[in-house]
């Protein structure tokens, strides 16, 4: 069996794969100063970005969760890759041919599950391409043109025909290569009565796709008259396809909604066709499920959405009981967006595909263009449940809408909600109020109940740590955080004097470590291309590692004066704190020995002189003379 990877060419992947790039696909970033760029950490859930990258150093880490890495490691934890599943992937992105232990180029090894998986359907996703300019496709494209869809427009969106055979798909996957494992697995074909059958057969298909572009599932529209399966069959959980991650059309939607800090939510993939054909390029849908909590994360991380500005979010729900219900899970989703948050209903029921059949482009972008807030609507869809001409149904209203106001975190918007349910009902304002704040008390008393047994991952509490972590705001420890922010982003602007500095100087544990595996791994006037690498892999441990990250992403304080100046200035601070030390030292010396041993006083001064002397010379090197 063939080795694994040479440790050159994974150099040369982690040296040439665009960690912006790569982080990109799945978090918006903005640029945070000192060249680097910072988003929603995509690890945990946050309000503020806390999550930096830095480019030139190949490197990402969350102030908060305090994960980090280089880009490999990113797309292990991100992808839940294996190390050579994420070499590969990346050497293949940016066109890096890899070589294995064995001499040879290309990959030897056994490829991994999830690479293998990928590739099968990617090359099914090609079959069925192929198949839809079939005869026996005649149907699908009939429905296509029927809804206003084009060769063009199915090509953009991958749409293709899976035949109306038992085993079309498993053949010609079997010919590719791929074992029937491999293909019941990743949920193409499953186990018949006589042998390994096709999963979809007759059957419009839509590729299903990752953030990054990865054909992970498919989801198939039944046509024919005899198929006696759901009008709409999706992919199985397999382990590259989690419908509750998943979000249709966001490999196409991504940019759109990172650049115009806005999101709409369709029920369909012809939905999100319509809008896209329309020119609303931010459309995206799930997955044969509800929208939930692991889609609020994607797109939070997309919109930027934190506490300074958060964009829109705009659901599109048909206006029978269905569609109430729909706006009811995503008013509860709702509070965990900082996004304002919106529904768009079209007053005759229509979706946005049936719509642009009968009324065209301009009819699907004005539909999108005058949502109402979601607020406003999940307390009208509680109303319409009532009869408000009668007293009693009025009274019952208001218990059954109460608590949805009183759901509202944002207290500035809780009284205006309370108001307008006041106008809704024709009541006063003052009982609706009342009826508010009782409800907002259940809440609270609720929420005061002994927390569950059971916690989640995310609730879990941290491991203990070897070293104590710095506050990267500790004034005490700005002077040795930003000498070592520089001995690891620009070492080449440090002078080999740092290097006979005492580990002892950086006060903290952790920064105290810190100082003492750089000179482990040669000290700054060792430092390379690998001098990051060498550092990260002589840390002790993942907190240590963690600390280097951070100091190695976090923006140089550099203000009014250049980095070769800043750098100069730093280090001579620390070069005359570790004479100051010494020179009270002496002096404390001195003092003890005045009396004792004259002799020995006046070594002691002589010395003190030559520091005294030493310590002015760094001062005009290091200051200019300041």
């Amino acid at each position: 069996m063939a080795g694994r990877i040479r440790n050159d060419d994974v150099a040369r992947v982690r040296d040439m794969a665009g960690i912006a790039e790569v982080v990109g696909d799945h978090v918006t970033l903005r640029p945070a100063g000192g060249g680097s760029l910072k988003g929603l950490c995509p690890f945990h859930e946050e309000r503020s970005p806390s999550f930096h990258v830095t480019p030139a150093k190949g490197l990402y880490h969350c102030f908060g969760c305090q994960v980090g890495g280089d880009v490999i490691d990113f797309l292990e934890r991100i992808e839940h890759l294996t190390f050579q599943e994420a070499v590969e992937k990346l050497a293949g992105r940016f066109g890096i041919e890899l070589r294995y232990e064995d001499s040879g180029a290309g990959p030897r090894r056994p490829q991994g599950e999830r690479t293998r998986l990928l590739e099968a359907h990617k090359a099914a996703s090609a079959y069925y391409s192929e198949q839809l300019s079939s005869a026996e496709a005649v149907v699908g494209r009939q429905f296509l043109d029927e809804r206003g869809f084009d060769a063009a427009a199915a090509a953009h969106f991958g749409v293709g025909f899976a035949p109306n055979s038992w085993d079309a798909l498993t053949r010609h996957l079997r010919s590719k290569g791929f074992t029937d494992r491999e293909l019941t697995v990743g949920g193409l074909s499953k186990e018949g009565q006589r042998g390994m059958i096709d999963r979809f057969r007759g059957r419009l298909v839509w590729p299903i796709r990752d953030i990054t572009g990865e054909t992970i599932g498919f989801g198939a529209r039944k046509l024919l008259e005899d198929d006696q399966g759901p009008k709409y069959l999706n992919t199985a959980e397999t382990p590259i396809y989690r419908k509750s991650q998943v979000l249709y059309g966001i490999d196409l939607a991504k940019r759109a909604i990172a650049q115009q800090r806005k999101a709409v939510i369709v029920e369909g993939y012809t939905d999100v066709m319509a809008c896209h054909l329309a020119g609303i390029e931010t459309a995206i849908a799930t997955c044969g499920t509800a929208f939930g909590g692991d889609h609020v994360k994607i797109l939070r991380r997309l919109l930027m959405d934190n506490d300074t500005f958060g964009g829109q979010v705009i659901f599109t729900f048909d206006g029978d009981e269905a569609g109430k219900k729909a706006a009811m899970r995503a008013f509860e989703d709702d509070q965990r967006f900082v996004a304002q948050t919106f529904v768009a209903v079209e007053p005759n029921g229509l979706d946005p595909c049936e719509l642009r059949q009968k009324q065209g482009d301009a009819a699907v972008a004005a539909l999108v263009d005058r949502p109402v807030p979601l607020f406003e609507f999940a307390i009208r869809s509680v109303l319409s449940g009532h009869d408000l001409e009668q007293p009693a149904g009025r009274v019952a209203a208001l218990r059954a809408a109460a608590p949805v106001v009183a759901q509202i975190r944002d207290q500035s918007l809780r009284p205006e909600y309370a108001r307008s349910l006041a106008g809704w009902l024709g009541m006063e304002v003052k009982p609706v109020q009342d009826a508010v704040m009782q409800a907002n008390r259940a809440l609270k008393q609720q929420s005061r109940q002994p927390a569950h047994a059971s916690a989640t991952a995310s609730d879990a509490e941290p491991a203990p740590q070897a070293v104590p972590r710095p506050d990267p705001h500790d004034r005490r420890l700005a002077g040795p955080r930003e000498l070592l922010k520089l001995a690891v982003q620009h070492p080449d602007k440090l002078d080999a004097s740092f290097d006979d500095l005492p580990a002892s100087l950086f006060s903290h544990p952790a920064y105290v470590q810190v100082r003492k595996i750089m000179a482990s791994a040669g000290g700054v006037a060792s430092a390379d291309s690998t001098w990051m690498r060498r550092l990260s892999e002589a840390a002790p441990d993942d907190s240590v590692r963690s600390v280097i990250n951070e100091l190695a992403v976090e923006p140089i304080q550099v203000a009014d004066v250049t980095l070769d100046r800043y750098a100069r200035e730093q280090l001579g601070r620390a070069r005359e704190r570790v004479l100051t030390l010494q020179i009270d030292e002496l002096r404390s010396k001195m003092q003890r020995l005045e009396s004792e041993d004259p002799a020995a006083h006046s070594a002691v001064f002589a010395e003190l002189v030559d520091l005294e002397a030493k310590r002015r010379e760094i001062r005009d090197a290091s200051f200019g003379g300041e």
